[in-house]
């Protein structure tokens, strides 16, 4: 493995990363990094405006390579590949950060890898735990996506479940628009959920018990929004009450995925694994660990600095790639969409993330 400089930009966040693909540590293989939030951007309109996500990528992400390989002390001949997210993502924004890379590749006669920014999730626990090992079960949870998946390889990813709605993330973002906690909204709800009763507020848990293997979140949000316009109930109650229903659908589904995995296949998963910006979140954490420890497995969860987006994750799956010796042509298209498990049965529901 090999020196990756890895680019990420497919939502609101601005991320450069160098990473050392032979280290044995998480300390030692993230060589530089820096990420640049827009939080301040976004905030006035409770969400990702996607022009100007894209505006604000393009006017930091050159400085920001350059002050990346400062911090390192390495030049971009160093590098042994770039590696930019393709998508999927916010198209603007992703054709920033992948433009850049192609830029820099070509620049400096180096490999392009081309890499699928939920792959770079679904890899992230590998980059903090070099003791994990194929295959695991992947709880990927974000603002724009809820996923169950069997993580057999590099490349290999059999979709188990996904939301036929709204991702949990999302639904944490309404949550927080609604009981007026500002943007990011998922760690203002967990903040305040500590203060409040999870049991005050009779809230659904959509699915729980059918036996369908997928998420629905846009009923639990519409509840919400009912819940805070009775005038009957405290925010804080709401928070917590919101997050308990949402882990407890979290809980169930995932359950279901493990039982299923067990029933056909010989050897079992290594591990459960969680993922994505909502991986950050404590109660769901610590809800998932009982579950885990139940079938018999160990939770593994990256860091909460590695849970939100950041490039890190995104040079980590490029050098897996380059490893094995995966480049990609200097025509890479970006794509919006861009499912890790292409042969997935289609599911039911408008709004499904695929």
């Amino acid at each position: 493995m090999a020196l990756i400089l890895g680019i990420e930009s497919s939502c609101d966040e601005t991320a450069v990363a160098i990473i050392d693909g032979s280290a044995g540590s998480l300390e030692a293989r993230i060589v530089a990094q820096r990420i640049a939030s827009q939080d301040a951007e976004h905030a006035p309109y409770g969400g990702v405006v996607p022009e100007i996500a894209a505006r604000a990528h393009a006017e930091v992400i050159a400085p920001m390579v350059g002050a990346v390989l400062a911090d390192a002390g390495l030049t971009l001949e160093d590098m042994d590949a770039i590696a930019a997210t393709a998508g999927p993502g916010l198209i603007g924004g992703v054709m920033v950060g992948l433009v850049t890379g192609k830029a820099l590749a070509m620049a400096a006669d180096k490999p392009l890898i081309g890499v699928n920014h939920l792959e770079g999730h679904a890899l992230s626990p590998r980059l903090a735990d070099p003791d994990l090992a194929y295959p695991y079960l992947l709880l990927l949870v974000s603002g724009g996506h809820c996923q169950i998946l069997e993580v057999r390889g590099l490349g290999d990813y059999r979709r188990l479940a996904t939301t036929i709605d709204d991702a949990l993330g999302e639904a944490f973002d309404k949550t927080a628009k609604i009981l007026g906690l500002g943007y990011p909204g998922g760690p203002a709800v967990e903040r305040l959920a500590r203060e409040g009763d999870p049991r005050a507020v009779p809230l659904p848990r959509p699915l729980v018990g059918s036996g369908e293997p997928h998420f629905s979140f846009a009923g639990l949000k519409s509840a919400v929004m009912r819940a805070k316009d009775s005038g009957l109930h405290a925010d804080a109650d709401i928070a917590a009450s919101f997050q308990q229903a949402a882990i407890d659908c979290v809980i169930d589904r995932t359950r279901l995925a493990l039982e299923s995995v067990g029933e056909v296949q010989a050897e079992s998963v290594t591990a459960l694994v969680v993922a994505g910006g909502v991986a950050a979140n404590a109660a769901l954490r610590g809800a998932l660990e009982s579950l885990a420890a139940g079938f018999g497995l160990r939770l593994v969860a990256p860091p909460g600095r590695l849970c939100t987006d950041n490039a890190a994750m995104i040079g980590w799956a490029g050098a897996e790639r380059f490893a094995l010796g995966y480049t990609d042509p200097l025509d890479l298209p970006a794509r919006p969409r861009w499912p890790l498990d292409a042969n997935a049965a289609p599911v039911r529901g408008a709004g499904v993330k695929a």
